[in-house]
């Protein structure tokens, strides 16, 4: 029942299952994997698809021909495994260049080499069939406010989407942008730090419909947020282009722990949420493998968030038709009252109505909330012994 099908549309990073393991503390302690041998790894495990970062896949110093040949060698693995490439996405975060932001810089030439690099590298997304291209600004934002004016350099950020929207319009390809926040690390405070700043950046934006989000469950919980609801949030804009799934412990340093492994119940609601809904779009994987691992020990790694998700999807299922549930769920949500054709659109007799109405507060007050009940039959459910 656990195994994942295509259908599932589960996605790692290159970036993912092959992490070697090094931290600020310590170098790599695993083998680095060539992307061909990542798209094995994979398709042994059972993923449907494969996203990368452009420099994941083509070295920056790269030539040509070397980057003809890398990208050769890729869609010949692709083709043998049948894995697909959903997403892609640039590194500007890792040079020097980019130290104090890409799209942000205060250098109108860094600005111009970010759009350059971005602009190639969404060439080859699309070469290798990416519909969706997410944007994380790992370097955009700051140490000290004494260094930028943030308006300015929302500005910038806003002149980069435009453009890049205006790049892929231009060159007709079939491509939509995921903005991706995160309210810290590796800058000390990273601009459009949440999913919900960047949904009100968004409707900035010149081509506005072309631009969604990519929430993350750890760069949420970083902050001590409610993934869940940041995720509804996009998906009742219809913004949500994309999802990253991992697993946090809030307060800490990004840390991509395994789907599920810290924050069952979050983790429960957020599946329940996407099925419920008919979310059609990749669950992304974007976890690494603790760093005490081998190879063996990272294809465990993705087994288990991929079990974990089909877990608490059949969890969901089981939830949606649990009789104690429902019909707690029923009480709680009955809505016999007369004010339901009066609460929705302002019509001028609606408001008189509700001006010359006496409420009693002490029986609204009074109703019953059973919601320590409801929760502890969801604990239930989730330990294996309703």
């Amino acid at each position: 029942m656990y195994e994942p099908r295509p259908d599932h549309k589960f996605t790692f990073g290159l970036w993912t299952v092959g992490n070697v393991g090094g931290d600020p503390f310590g170098g790599p302690v695993r083998r680095r994997l060539s992307p061909v041998e990542i798209v094995a790894l994979l398709a042994e495990v059972g993923a449907y698809g494969v996203n990368f970062h452009d420099n994941d896949l083509v070295p920056i110093d790269a030539s040509w021909a070397e980057r003809e040949q890398i990208v050769s060698e890729f869609e010949k693995a692709l083709d043998e495994t049948g894995l697909v490439v959903p997403m892609a996405t640039t590194n500007l975060f890792s040079h020097p260049a980019f130290r104090d932001g890409a799209f942000t810089s205060g250098d109108s030439s860094v600005r111009a080499y970010a759009l350059r690099k971005t602009m190639d590298a969404i060439d080859l997304g699309v070469e290798l069939g990416a519909t969706t291209y997410v944007f994380w600004g790992g370097r955009e934002g700051v140490e000290t406010d004494a260094s930028k004016n943030p308006v300015v350099a929302l500005q910038h950020y806003r002149e980069a989407m435009n453009f890049l929207t205006g790049y892929v319009k231009d060159q007709g390809y079939d491509l939509r942008f995921a903005l991706e926040s995160k309210p810290n690390e590796p800058r000390a405070d990273i601009y459009l730090s949440t999913t919900g700043s960047m949904l009100a950046f968004i409707g900035t934006l010149d081509d506005s419909e072309m631009v969604g989000v990519n929430p993350e469950v750890a760069h949420e919980h970083m902050a001590g947020l409610n993934f869940l609801h940041h995720v509804a949030q996009a998906w009742s804009m219809e913004k949500l282009f994309h999802i990253d799934l991992n697993d946090q412990t809030p307060g800490r340093y990004d840390q991509d722990l395994r789907f599920g492994s810290v924050s069952i119940k979050q983790a429960f609601f957020l599946v329940k949420f996407l099925e419920d809904v008919g979310y059609s779009g990749s669950r992304h994987f974007d976890a690494h493998a603790y760093r005490t691992a081998d190879y063996d020990d990272v294809k465990a790694f993705a087994r288990g968030c991929m079990r974990t998700y089909l877990i608490l999807k059949e969890k969901g299922h089981e939830f949606n038709v649990d009789p104690a549930i429902q019909a707690l769920l029923s009480q709680i949500n009955a809505d016999d009252g007369p004010f339901s054709s009066l609460v929705g659109a302002y019509t001028p007799s609606g408001a008189q109505t509700l001006k010359e109405f006496e409420f009693d507060r002490d029986h609204l007050g009074a109703q019953s909330q059973p919601y320590e009940e409801l929760d502890q039959l969801t604990i239930d459910l989730l330990l294996g012994v309703r």
